[in-house]
């Protein structure tokens, strides 16, 4: 399924799909390094605020949980001209009494937003776009996981060099919430031995694992209390 320029919000997979896809690329591309970096971390991570996504450049994504079947994504690409746009648009219009509006209106004050989608009982929704709104950025910021082949090619071309088979074997098992220990140590296994090593960091993929809940808990390591 393709999005639309600018994005409608039919264009995005249930919330609980696209939080799947996106943390099991956070929990491949995960680094102690990287968790150490804080403020000035970059590429794709999970922590206790959510799923974010930053090129340093020209893509920002935050997505989070708040509360049960509730999320919001929010982000720019600088292919959105909605902050642009004259006259200006709400980005916040109609938008539920749950979103955390203080944080919001700081980075729409900063010039920061480029738009905001909110998921509650099923559906995804967002403020109302003038006729002649040309893009939103949803595009060029979400299609990676949004569709579900561009969230397999992340896969493949990610640091992990996933062959297709198992990509699509663990983004199956993420979406279902049944991701296991065994598959991430295939993982592991498969990168230790590549021709081109890149190292994979057990403790921090773990970790990323659990904040994701995508079916495994550190809860169940054997000798864990």
């Amino acid at each position: 399924m393709a999005i639309d320029r600018p994005g409608r919000p039919e264009d995005l997979p249930a919330a609980e799909v696209l939080w799947a896809r996106w943390a099991l690329v956070a929990v491949l591309e995960a680094t102690a390094k990287a968790e150490a970096r804080a403020d000035r971390r970059g590429g794709t991570w999970i922590d206790g605020q959510g799923l974010h996504l930053d090129d340093r450049g020209c893509t920002w994504w935050t997505f989070q949980q708040l509360g049960e079947g509730r999320y919001l994504l929010y982000g720019h690409d600088e292919s959105s001209s909605v902050k642009w746009h004259e006259p200006s648009i709400d980005m916040l219009a109609q938008a539920p009494s749950w979103l955390p509006y203080e944080h919001l209106r700081e980075l729409l004050q900063g010039w920061e937003l480029g738009c905001v989608y909110w998921y509650e009982n099923g559906s995804w929704a967002r403020a109302p776009y003038p006729d002649e709104l040309d893009d939103d950025g949803l595009d060029c910021g979400m299609s990676r996981f949004a569709v579900r082949e561009e969230a397999l090619g992340e896969l493949i071309a990610s640091e992990r060099g996933l062959p297709r088979a198992r990509a699509d074997a663990l983004l199956t098992a993420a979406e279902a919430r049944r991701l296991t220990t065994s598959e991430i140590g295939e993982v592991l296994d498969a990168a230790a031995s590549a021709e081109e090593y890149v190292p994979a960091d057990r403790e921090a993929m773990l970790r990323s694992l659990e904040l994701a809940a995508l079916g495994w808990s550190t809860r169940n390591q054997p000798g864990s209390s």
